[in-house]
């Protein structure tokens, strides 16, 4: 595919990846894939109160089956693979057996395969980890990478380990994931990286740079002596005799020096002239692989917007700076919330995100807006989403959840509960599928309108089912989407629920409203006072769309 805009993908990564990615196309890939924790992991919202909300979704499952998927792909490898590529997979396979760390190992190897493919000669490769399987996928990305294109093993340390579950543990704490870097050959590019703020350098300041020259610059005076004999580097200069094997420096530059203030002139009788280094020209301190400098993001973090493996984006702006230039093009194949995509489009990079649920591009679509004020189509593409009704009934048949996810994120609006997303029952959702708060008056205090999602065959008596649901919750208004579209009844029913005055606006709006998904691709909204707060909002980035728009101005 011709990589002219910037993309978000829905789907599985490895389909995506071989159907709309190019070979060498690439220039820096980070990963960040669930780690085969055996856990699910849930967005944790905030009611408006700023407490946890009592019911969460699931964002994924982080469990790995064998299944006749798993079983195909793992043939697939073994067959049709790179021979090295085949023999360690099935050596794994032998070794490890046939459990949930195959099936993930499996998903990570084919996955690997395809990211090496799409990245260019001189692309790298970051995938962070932790401990429960780095070492097997170390061994995968040598066996695709070659051993020899391993950079590092970074380990970021991510929190401080204060933790009183510790004290009644039977192991030492873990506060520690780990970056696997490799390139795809020796002229991948890397940029090293500093830290001024590091209290090491700071007390590596304060200890040798302890002179200060007439502009008030700090210094430390250094050796201008030459290591070895150089004849033609012996003279003197303004009085003071050379050193027996001559100076660094040619008389010129020696001179030049001089005019710039960076020649240190001792006054005490015989001394020797040295240079100014100035502590004001040094980068700060040299990042090593060892990353203690970036916490995480706590719940008190301004950037932490609740999505569960959140990273900060330092940490993705460092690897970016690191190993890319700008209008390169940066691909995460497990986007999440979007850091990867965030930092990418901060530092004027070129992007492409994937994400199999349509609750994390709703909330990366959300993310870009509110950082860089990024639309949809204006600025950037969205593939996989439905975009008309036949896809939307399509989607609704494969994954009635996924379905509901992606008609919440037409109106903004937050999800909630599991949705009787386990063994057929009926979630802690009480009837609401989703949430918008917003502020109308000057009381402060925020108002909701609920919002359920219908994908089937629907009637007049759900209708008046969510007319209780608002009663109930005493909410201001509620929302009704549907796959098909509304009949007379249920606009009678809508209409009966009366009216809710806007005290702050001044005006009425429908307290029932009926939004079918055909309405909503054609750019329908919901009619409501316009303070809406649903989602926490990104921090603010001042960047210029133009400037990423003109990136692909020679593509």
């Amino acid at each position: 595919m011709p990589f002219n805009r910037n993309t978000l993908f829905y789907g599985d990564n490895l389909d995506i990846l071989r159907e709309y990615i190019d070979a060498d196309s690439v220039d820096l890939i980070y990963l960040d894939p669930p780690f085969n924790s055996n856990r699910n992991y849930n967005v944790l919202f905030k009611d408006e109160s700023g407490h946890e909300a009592d019911a969460q979704i699931t964002a994924f499952e982080d469990t790995w089956h064998w299944n006749h998927k798993t079983e195909a792909t793992y043939n697939e490898l073994v067959t049709q693979g790179d021979a090295r590529v085949s023999a360690l997979v099935n050596a794994l396979r032998q070794s490890i057996g046939t459990n949930q760390m195959m099936a993930y190992l499996t998903m990570m190897a084919a996955r690997l395969v395809e990211l090496h493919r799409v990245l260019k000669p001189t692309g790298s490769l970051y995938l962070h980890c932790d401990p429960s399987a780095s070492h097997y996928l170390k061994i995968i990305l040598d066996s695709i990478f070659d051993a020899e294109n391993f950079r590092n093993e970074i380990t970021w340390k991510r929190r401080v380990g204060m933790s009183s579950a510790v004290h009644e543990s039977n192991r030492f704490g873990i506060i520690t994931d780990i970056l696997l870097f490799y390139a795809k050959s020796a002229e991948a590019p890397f940029h090293p990286q500093y830290n001024i703020d590091d209290p090491e350098y700071q007390k590596y300041i304060e200890e040798r740079f302890t002179m200060i020259d007439e502009n008030g610059r700090r210094f430390q005076p250094t050796s201008l002596v030459n290591p070895a004999y150089r004849p033609n580097l012996i003279y003197e200069y303004k009085g003071y005799k050379p050193p027996e094997n001559g100076w660094m420096i040619t008389k010129e530059k020696m001179e030049q020096w001089d005019k710039e203030g960076r020649i240190y002139f001792p006054k005490e009788k015989g001394g020797r002239l040295r240079r100014k280094s100035f502590a004001d020209e040094l980068r700060g301190m040299p990042i090593q692989n060892l990353w203690t400098d970036i916490p995480e993001l706590n719940s008190q973090a301004a950037e932490r917007l609740g999505y569960p493996t959140q990273k900060p984006l330092a940490l993705l702006e460092r690897v970016i700076n690191a190993s890319s230039n700008e209008g390169d093009i940066v691909l995460d194949p497990f986007c999440g919330c979007g850091t990867t995509i965030a930092a990418a489009q901060k530092l004027n990079r070129r992007w492409i995100g994937i994400d199999i649920t349509h609750l994390s591009i709703a909330l990366m679509k959300y993310r870009l807006k509110d950082m860089f004020d990024l639309a949809e189509k204006r600025d950037y593409d969205v593939r996989g989403e439905p975009e008309d009704l036949p896809s939307a009934k399509q989607l609704a048949h494969d994954d009635r959840y996924q379905f509901q996810w992606w008609a919440l994120s037409l109106i903004q609006a937050r999800p909630l509960g599991e949705g009787g997303r386990k063994e057929g029952k009926k979630g802690s959702d009480r009837g609401i599928d989703g949430v918008i708060t917003f502020i109308d008056d000057n009381s402060g205090k925020a108002k909701r309108a609920l919002v359920q999602v219908k994908s089937g065959k629907v009637k007049s008596g759900d209708v008046r089912d969510l007319r209780g649901v608002i009663e109930r919750e005493n909410a201001a208004l509620g929302i009704f989407i549907t796959l098909e579209n509304a009949t007379r009844e249920m606009q009678t029913e809508a209409a009966a629920a009366g009216i809710y005055h806007s005290m702050g606006w001044n005006r009425d709006y429908p307290k029932l409203q009926i939004l079918a998904i055909t309405d909503l691709l054609n750019g329908a909204s919901v009619s409501m006072p316009a303070t809406a707060m649903t989602f926490k909002q990104a921090e603010r980035v001042k960047r210029d769309a133009g400037a990423q728009r003109a990136l692909f101005d020679d593509e």
